[in-house]
């Protein structure tokens, strides 16, 4: 995943950003413009560090320009010489892979229209989802505590990133995996290196954790599981959460909590720390549209551009701004450090306040 994202629609994400250009004044005189900080008065802050970069094949396996038979070849010497697996037993799971003209056409299709907060909002925040979220919450709650415990992720958070994600494993996906990147990998040359990258991964999570690849069912993206990890994320922040020496992110609950909460770990998540703020904005002062989710802009840069918590809402030094279009009108937030963590995941804006919603809502209705 990118370590600086624009707020743009982006391939392979569950939906487009929402953040977008302040409307025209419409024949109003223009608003007053304040001060806005300088680089010399106020210095940005660090982004938050993230672990390397997921490998990419190489343009001997992507390059479009090959034949495909050359592609395969290059492809089985690359994932044998990068993970350290028999290439026989590469082109033995590759002869059972089937090409899947509709996940090509779903990953290619332009982007629609980007639905606003608005109408993005209640898919996920409503009596159902919530419910569900509850029950699931309950249901697991000795595991949930202890992972947290552990991992200073909030149990709520876990169990909201599932209900969006699958709607607490009511939707995992019915695409083999095998097929969907082995479609994508040789059939999409636009995201091929990452495909291909994931493909030569899950032959590598076949080896790691003894599991036949072939049976392995997800999304038409590849991802797998109740929380919907790709199959180097299950290789690289996949954990064993009930000690039984495997990690099954297919089955295994608590192995799924653990994973997640790694995750966000992994990612830079802030034990104790808030994820977002409602936030009121100066109406004299122009909307600033950052053009990252990393929180770098101190509190008093965003002072002065006119953007302050409202009363009751969690403080913290090192924010973004997004601008939605609620129910209402517009909303202001301040983005904090988990909650670009939360991006991590998915890289929307949206997806990651729908996450930390449903978590508070979550956490109420669990009496927490």
């Amino acid at each position: 995943m990118n370590r600086r994202i624009v707020f743009s629609a982006l391939p392979l994400l569950l939906v487009a950003c929402a953040t977008q250009a302040p409307p025209s004044p419409g024949g109003l005189s223009p608003r007053p413009t304040l001060p806005q900080p300088r680089a010399t008065d106020i210095a940005l802050l660090p982004t938050v560090p993230q672990p390397p970069e997921r490998p990419l094949a190489p343009a001997s396996v992507t390059d479009p320009m090959l034949p495909q038979a050359q592609r395969v070849d290059a492809f089985v010497d690359y994932t044998a010489s990068t993970y350290g697996i028999d290439p026989q037993a590469i082109r033995d799971g590759l002869a059972k892979a089937q090409f899947l003209q509709r996940t090509v056409d779903i990953i290619g299709r332009p982007a629609e229209a980007v639905r606003p907060w608005r109408d993005y909002r209640p898919i996920f925040l409503n009596d159902e989802r919530i419910a569900g979220g509850v029950a699931f919450f309950n249901d697991n709650l000795d595991a949930l505590e202890r992972i947290s415990a552990q991992s200073g992720v909030p149990a709520e958070y876990i169990v909201a990133i599932i209900g969006v994600e699958t709607n607490y494993g009511k939707n995992t996906g019915n695409y083999r995996v095998l097929d969907a990147l082995y479609s994508l990998a040789f059939g999409f040359p636009k995201r091929a290196p990452f495909f291909a990258g994931e493909l030569a991964q899950l032959f590598a999570l076949g080896k790691d954790e003894h599991l036949d690849v072939a049976t392995l069912t997800g999304s038409y993206a590849g991802a797998m599981g109740l929380g919907q990890f790709m199959p180097s994320s299950y290789r690289l922040w996949g954990r064993d959460g009930d000690g039984d020496g495997r990690r099954d992110l297919i089955n295994d609950k608590q192995d799924v909590f653990a994973s997640i909460a790694n995750y966000f770990v992994v990612h830079g998540w802030q034990r104790g720390g808030p994820v977002a703020a409602r936030a009121a904005h100066d109406p004299a002062a122009p909307d600033f549209v950052p053009t990252t989710l990393d929180p770098i802009y101190p509190s008093a840069a965003l002072a002065q551009r006119g953007y302050r918590p409202l009363p009751g809402e969690p403080l913290a030094e090192g924010a973004t701004v997004l601008t939605l279009d609620g129910e209402t009108g517009k909303e202001y937030w301040l983005g904090y450090r988990n909650f670009y963590v939360i991006t991590r995941y998915n890289h929307s804006p949206m997806y990651a306040l729908a996450v930390h919603q449903l978590a508070q809502a979550i956490q109420a209705g669990s009496g927490g």
